[in-house]
C-alpha cells in the first residue's frame, strides 16, 4: 500500500497537536449558558475549526456552541469522522513530570492531557485527510469531521448534533484501539445518595470514568485509620494528620487493571466510622471491579464481563454520595441491573439517582465497513489481531454504521486519563498513514 505521510505532514501535525493540548478544555459548564461547557472548550473548538479551514475544508460552528464540523468533497453519500475535544481533569499535578496543559516532546512522545484521548487521534485523522488531498485525488463522497465537546461527561453535544444535522452513510471514531472495535458495552453512570454525618467529612475521586488512584482522609482519628490500613497491607502515606491511600488510576472501562483507592480507604474508615455508605462499600464492593457481590456474574462471550467503578465518594453534614460507572456486556439489560442495584442499596439507606445511560454498540464483523477497515489495518501493519470488543464508550454508538478505529495500537502503552499522558510520535504518524488510506478507500474509490 501507498505511504501517504511525509515529513511536512509530520512537522505540521506536531505543531497543531501542541496548540490543542495547550488549551485546558476541561468541562466547566452545565450546558445551559454560552459557551455550554466553558470557555476553554469553546476556544479549543474554534481553534480546531480554524485548523480545518487551513487544511482546505469548509466549517460550521453550532450557534449554541455544542459542536462544530468541517466538510470536504461532494456526492450524496457522507463519511463521518467523529472526534472529541474535551478532556478529563489533570488530577494530582504532583504526579506529572511536566505541566499537563503545556505540551512537550519528551522521549519520543508528545506529552500532555488529551494527547491520547482524543486530541492526538483527532490530529492524526485530520492530517491523514490532508495527505490525501495533497495528492490531488478526487473525492467521490463527502467527508465530515464532527467535533464534540462533551464526550467525557454526558454527550449532550452529540445529542444536539443528531437533532439538527444530517446523518452520515458510514464512518469511524478515532477514539479507541486498533484494529476495529465492532461492539461496545452499554454504559450506566449513577449516584447513590445517603445520609450525611456530623462525625467526619470526606471528598475523594474525580470523573466517573476514572478509577481513583488516590484517596485521602483528614481527621482527629486519621492515625487509627492508618493503623487499620497497615493491618491490611494497603499502600498509604500518613503525615500525622492526613492518611492517603495510593492505588492505580486507569480508565473505568478497564477497572480490573487498576487499584481503586476509595474502596481501599473505606476498609480502614469502617473501623472508625460505622456509616452506611462505608458499609455498602466494604460489604458489597470490597476490592471487586466486576460488581459480583451485587449482581452475581455478568458476562457474555462477545464483550466479556461487567466493569464496576466507584469513581468518587463524598460525605458531608447534609448527605453522602457515591458515583458509580458501570460498563455492561451487550447481551445484558441495563434496566434489569438498575433494578437489582436499587434493591441491594435499600439495606444501606441509599437512594439511586441516574446520571447517564447509553446503549451498547454492535456492528457485525461481516459488514462491509468492518471488513474494509480490518483489511486496511492488516495490510498496513501485518498485524492479524482480530476485531475487538470494548468496555469503552465512544461516539460510534450515537450513529448507525459507525465503529471505533484506533488510534491506540495493540503494543501501545495506555495512558489516557492518567498522569503523564503521552502519544508516541511513531504511533501518531503510523495512525495518520492508516487514516489516510482509510479516507482514500472510503471517500475516493
Amino acid at each position: 500500500m501507498k505511504i501517504w505521510i511525509n515529513e511536512t505532514h509530520q512537522k505540521e501535525s506536531i505543531q497543531a497537536l501542541k496548540k490543542l493540548i495547550d488549551i485546558p478544555s476541561i468541562n466547566s459548564g452545565d450546558g445551559t449558558t454560552y459557551p455550554p461547557f466553558g470557555q476553554a472548550i469553546d476556544d479549543c473548538l474554534k481553534e480546531t475549526l480554524l485548523l480545518c479551514e487551513d487544511l482546505g475544508m469548509s466549517t460550521y460552528l453550532d450557534p449554541e456552541g455544542y459542536y462544530g464540523y468541517a466538510d470536504y468533497g461532494q456526492g450524496e453519500e457522507m463519511v463521518a469522522v467523529l472526534c472529541h475535544l474535551d478532556v478529563v481533569p489533570a488530577g494530582d499535578l504532583s504526579l506529572w513530570d511536566t505541566p499537563p496543559f503545556s505540551a512537550v516532546i519528551k522521549n519520543g512522545k508528545v506529552v500532555g492531557r488529551g494527547s491520547q484521548d482524543d486530541k492526538g487521534p483527532t490530529i492524526a485523522a485530520l492530517y491523514g485527510f490532508k495527505a490525501v488531498i495533497d495528492e490531488g485525488i478526487l473525492f467521490t463522497k463527502r467527508i465530515r469531521f464532527v467535533f464534540g465537546t462533551d464526550e467525557e461527561t454526558l454527550w449532550r453535544c452529540m445529542e444536539r448534533y443528531n437533532l439538527k444535522e444530517e446523518q452520515p452513510t458510514m464512518g469511524f471514531v478515532p477514539d479507541s484501539s486498533f484494529p476495529v472495535t465492532y461492539a461496545e458495552k452499554g454504559l450506566l453512570q449513577a449516584k447513590l445518595i445517603g445520609p450525611g454525618s456530623s462525625e467526619f467529612n470526606l471528598t475523594c475521586g474525580e470523573a466517573f470514568n476514572i478509577v481513583p488512584g488516590r484517596a485521602s482522609y483528614q481527621g482527629k482519628d486519621a492515625k487509627l485509620v492508618s493503623q487499620e490500613l497497615s493491618k491490611k497491607a494497603i499502600e498509604q502515606e500518613f503525615d500525622g494528620q492526613t492518611v492517603t491511600v495510593n492505588g492505580k488510576a486507569v480508565h473505568a472501562s478497564i477497572a480490573g487493571e487498576g487499584v481503586n483507592a476509595i474502596n481501599q480507604l473505606a476498609t480502614g474508615l469502617i473501623h472508625v466510622h460505622s456509616h452506611p455508605i462505608l458499609k455498602f462499600l466494604v460489604e458489597k464492593v470490597g476490592n471487586e471491579s466486576n460488581g459480583s457481590s451485587i449482581f452475581g456474574e455478568i458476562k457474555d462471550e462477545m464483550t466479556g464481563g461487567l466493569t464496576f467503578n466507584v469513581a468518587s465518594l463524598y460525605v458531608g453534614e447534609d448527605k453522602s454520595e457515591i458515583d458509580l460507572d458501570l460498563r455492561i456486556p451487550v447481551s445484558f439489560s441495563i434496566e434489569n441491573l438498575v433494578q437489582t442495584l436499587k434493591e441491594k442499596i435499600t439495606a444501606y439507606d441509599l437512594e439511586y439517582k441516574e446520571f447517564d445511560r447509553v446503549a451498547g454498540l454492535y456492528v457485525p464483523e461481516e459488514s462491509e465497513l468492518v471488513k474494509t477497515l480490518m483489511a486496511i489495518y492488516q495490510n498496513k501493519t501485518g498485524d492479524t489481531t482480530k476485531a475487538l470488543t470494548s468496555g469503552g464508550a465512544t461516539y460510534a454508538r450515537t450513529m448507525k454504521n459507525m465503529v471505533a478505529f484506533g488510534s491506540h495500537f495493540p503494543t501501545s502503552t495506555g495512558l489516557a486519563h492518567q498522569s503523564n499522558e503521552g502519544i508516541s510520535l511513531d504511533e501518531l504518524f503510523r495512525a495518520m498513514d492508516i487514516y489516510a488510506e482509510t479516507i482514500y478507500q472510503l471517500c475516493c474509490k
